[in-house]
């Protein structure tokens, strides 16, 4: 009964979405007030039903309804209740329900959020939004139905994959999606002002924190899916280029683009066309990733002979959606478009440079990704591409962009001089290159290779975070007061993009500090055995057999030590899942601020002095990468809650309030 419950609810919400796809576009075109206002409630209505379908297909996977396909292919009885509830999302139907449901949860946002904006505008972009909610429900019903029945009821599923069951699975997927979903916003509003005819800095500034908050939520679920991979996979890799990382990389690059552009056109009243396209691209790239993952196209190119409907499907509706606001933006942002006048040294030429360069480095991944699947699809033979090829085009790229990052940040808008500029960034400058060149060797680096790593690395985060204060302390001159009153009056958007910035510094630190200073051992080991690593020092106690849930697990015993001084003990697994037959690796990690101490089990040896296969690492500073997404993300959390964005009870006219001096200044600053 609760299926068919679920099933009718998608039914009547694809109904709502098809009067709020239609009715309100038409009503904001001719004026008719009434059609105009649909849009709220029917956003809200599917909203309803879409949550209560969602609410049915966990319910079924809670109670082990296994004569619900979906729920007897990823569920079992001894499957722990919390893995039960994240596998309504970890299939592709259940991935694809949460997709829709996502979309509903952020039309129903905008719908609440957006009483101070005009209804003619509203109306647009929940259009929008209802008619991409409408292609992914018929999608959803039509080759992927989450509800589908199977007769007669096994006994028991199947089980859900092994490496889906671990606390990062379940937060990863949900937020991934929100950020993909949520770039749906931005699209929304961007169409709407070309249907509109209105590329002004208005919509910029109503779509802002909508693309912020995406963004963040985007940034959250590549950090939790970067540090589940170094843990699970017993790797101690923190990035793969693998094509699902990949699929998720590509629209963070284009969306970081979008933020910055939208800042412009904002602030300034520039880059409106560039804007809207970076826009459009961004949640082509979520669609295209959804695509990628869900599709199966990366297991093979030909899993499409197994179900042809569904991968037609996908790349109609992507044709559709990508080609449809292409092809709107090719017609009407010429006539709507102005462009704005900037000299060659400004800010605005910084962030469009930094912005070309992200569009550049995204393409270096598309490419990477796509290139062996048209090859396989042409049956022109089957290549990897890794990170070789990655690290060979995409680094070098980031070099540039970091160095007009700090440009950016102390630059005036319009028009700055040289003369001006190397005032503001001397100091930054000289302490960069001194690091640049003094650090490598104070750590004991002394190869020519080695000190150029560390010196670019560790020069490029000296280089933000140097820029970055001299940007404050060039703008706290604008602000009377005491040293207090110049770090509380300066807006949120600034202190935003002060602590993202200083993020992307410390992830850097990260990065250049384990590719210096990381060790690796792949050692066997039999109990007593010890083996040495970055001054710590693993001693082998042996291993025991326990029981979970639903699986059987060897677990060896490890004793940290340095200079003598037990740190403490590390428990690392290997499980073998009943269901699937599947070994698994849990890592045991000794984490810290400084860096991990990390081991795992590989093989038993098979000999009688009960040897294992063992690889441990010493990995400095890899905290700082994740320490670096978070500061990421409470900066855009910061941004977003700037005083511009924060709902009034007025309503929007679209003219902004007026400013205080200080305010200007800073602007202009």
């Amino acid at each position: 009964m609760i299926p068919e419950i679920g099933q009718f609810a998608l039914i009547l919400a694809l109904l709502l979405l098809a009067v709020q796809g239609t009715l309100p576009l038409v009503g904001a075109s001719k004026g008719i007030s009434a059609w105009m206002a649909l849009s709220r409630r029917t956003a809200q209505g599917a909203f309803f039903f879409l949550a209560l379908a969602f609410g049915c297909l966990v319910y079924s996977f809670i109670v082990n309804d296994f004569s619900v396909l979906n729920v007897a292919n990823n569920s079992n009885t001894k499957l722990p209740l919390i893995y039960r509830i994240s596998a309504s999302w970890g299939s592709h139907e259940g991935s694809i329900l949460v997709w829709v449901f996502m979309l509903g949860l952020w039309s129903c946002a905008v719908s609440i959020f957006s009483k101070h904006l005009p209804e003619e505008m509203v109306a647009r972009v929940l259009g929008v939004m209802g008619l991409v909610s409408v292609g992914l429900l018929l999608f959803l019903l039509l080759t992927s139905n989450p509800f589908d029945r199977i007769f007669p009821v096994p006994a028991e599923g199947r089980d859900l994959n092994p490496l889906l069951q671990d606390p990062g699975m379940i937060l990863h997927p949900p937020m991934l999606y929100m950020g993909y979903v949520g770039f749906s916003v931005a699209f929304a509003f961007a169409i709407a002002a070309l249907l509109g005819g209105r590329l002004d800095a208005t919509w910029a500034r109503w779509s802002r924190p909508w693309t912020t908050l995406a963004w963040c939520f985007l940034t959250v679920g590549i950090l939790i899916g970067s540090w589940w991979a170094y843990y699970e996979l017993g790797w101690g890799g923190w990035w793969f280029w693998d094509p699902v990382e990949n699929a998720s990389l590509m629209p963070w690059l284009v969306g970081t683009a979008l933020i910055h552009s939208l800042a412009v056109t904002e602030k300034r009243g520039t880059f409106k066309v560039w804007t809207v396209l970076l826009a459009i691209c961004t949640f082509s790239l979520s669609l295209l990733g959804t695509f990628l993952v869900r599709s199966g196209v990366l297991t093979s190119v030909h899993a499409f002979a197994t179900d042809p409907k569904r991968g037609m499907f996908i790349l109609t509706f992507l044709a559709v959606v990508i080609g449809g606001s292409l092809a709107l933006f090719a017609f009407r942002a010429p006539k709507v478009g102005t462009a704005g006048t900037f000299k060659i040294l400004s800010r605005e030429s910084a962030l469009f440079a930094n912005n070309v360069l992200l569009i550049v480095a995204c393409g270096t991944v598309l490419l990477g990704t796509l290139y062996p699947l048209f090859l396989d699809a042409l049956n022109l033979g089957k290549i990897s591409v890794g990170p070789p090829y990655f690290e060979a085009v995409f680094v070098p790229l980031m070099v540039p962009m970091i160095f007009l990052m700090g440009v950016s940040a102390v630059t005036r808008w319009k028009e700055a001089t040289l003369p001006d500029l190397w005032t503001r960034l001397r100091w930054a400058a000289v302490v960069t290159l001194i690091v640049a060149i003094v650090l490598p060797f104070i750590l004991g680096r002394t190869s020519p290779k080695s000190v150029a790593l560390l010196g670019l690395g560790f020069g490029m985060a000296f280089w933000i975070i140097t820029s970055a204060l001299a940007g404050f302390f060039d703008r706290a001159k604008y602000v009377e007061g005491s040293f207090g009153a110049k770090l509380t009056r300066q807006p949120r958007s600034f202190w935003g993009m002060f602590v993202a910035h200083i993020g992307v510094a410390v992830f850097i630190i990260g990065v250049t500090a384990v590719k210096g200073f990381e060790a690796e051992r792949d050692v066997r080991m039999a109990p007593g055995d010890t083996v040495s690593v970055g001054g710590y020092t693993f001693r082998f106690e042996g291993t025991a057999n326990r029981d979970g849930p639903n699986y059987h697990a060897t677990r060896g015993t490890f004793e940290l030590s340095k200079d003598g001084k037990t740190i403490r003990k590390l428990y690392p697994e290997k499980r073998m899942y009943f269901a699937h037959g599947m070994p698994m690796t849990e890592a045991a990690i000794d984490s810290g601020v400084f860096g991990d101490r990390y081991v795992s089990l590989g093989e038993p040896i098979n000999d009688d002095k009960q040897s294992w296969s063992v690889r441990v690492y010493h990995k400095p500073f890899v905290t700082w990468i994740w320490a670096g997404c978070i500061l990421m993300t409470l900066g855009g959390l910061l941004a977003m809650f700037d005083r511009r964005y924060r709902v009034s009870t007025r309503r929007d006219t679209g003219k902004p309030s007026l400013p205080s001096s200080d305010s200007v200044k800073l602007e202009n600053a």
